[in-house]
């Protein structure tokens, strides 16, 4: 007689990006969980109307979760900026007006603090996980992942993405966008956030 097997619990992340996808499946290995993207369910991106970067994780996890019967998991992440009251915050992504557009974003951010001195640049990234295990969950988990640096007054680095190149981490002596692929995953707000959040998920089982 074969002896049975067990299906990985299936969840969905609320994605249709193929790198997030695999870089997520790789950090929640140690679950066996089956992550599948919202593409291969034709969902569309949730409209991000959301206050904060946990609103966001929300809306968009509840949004994949409604639409697959799946439980899900999101994220919403961005660069909030001490001396701007924390702009650009949910806009990281528009900050310039063009959604993704790094260059133009990255300049409207070295304008914006032009004549800040050093020790009022200081600036973190935030990472928003939420896991729900369906649209009405009373109760997601939510994990907060944090990196503090500050803003160079010029990009460092090629490395990286986004404002990573501008990102000075005091403690590497470096910028996000000189660091190695491998350290940035050990000790962004994104590693950080996911930690935490295969934590509460082994936790609650």
């Amino acid at each position: 007689m074969a002896a049975s097997t067990t299906r990985p619990p299936r969840w969905v992340l609320a994605s249709g990006n193929a790198g997030k996808l695999a870089e997520m499946r790789a950090l929640l290995a140690p679950l066996s969980m089956e992550l599948v993207s919202q593409r291969e369910f034709d969902v569309t991106d949730a409209e991000e109307t959301g206050i904060g970067f946990v609103d966001n994780a929300l809306i968009k996890a509840r949004h994949a979760a409604a639409h697959t019967g799946l439980p899900a998991i999101a994220d919403d992440s961005g660069l909030a900026v001490d001396a701007l009251d924390g702009a650009p915050g949910v806009y990281s992504a528009r900050y310039a007006g063009t959604h993704g557009d790094d260059t133009a974003n990255n300049r409207l951010l070295v304008a914006n603090l032009a004549g800040v001195a050093r020790h009022d640049r200081g600036a973190a990234f935030h990472c928003c996980l939420v896991a729900t295990r369906s649209a009405e969950d009373p109760a997601p988990i939510i994990a907060h992942g944090v990196w503090h640096g500050l803003i160079l007054e010029r990009p460092a680095g090629t490395g990286g993405f986004g404002y990573d190149p501008l990102f000075w981490v005091e403690d590497e002596q470096a910028s996000a966008g000189q660091m190695s692929a491998e350290r940035k995953n050990q000790i962004s707000h994104r590693a950080r956030a996911m930690h935490r959040l295969i934590e509460q998920l082994s936790d609650r089982g």
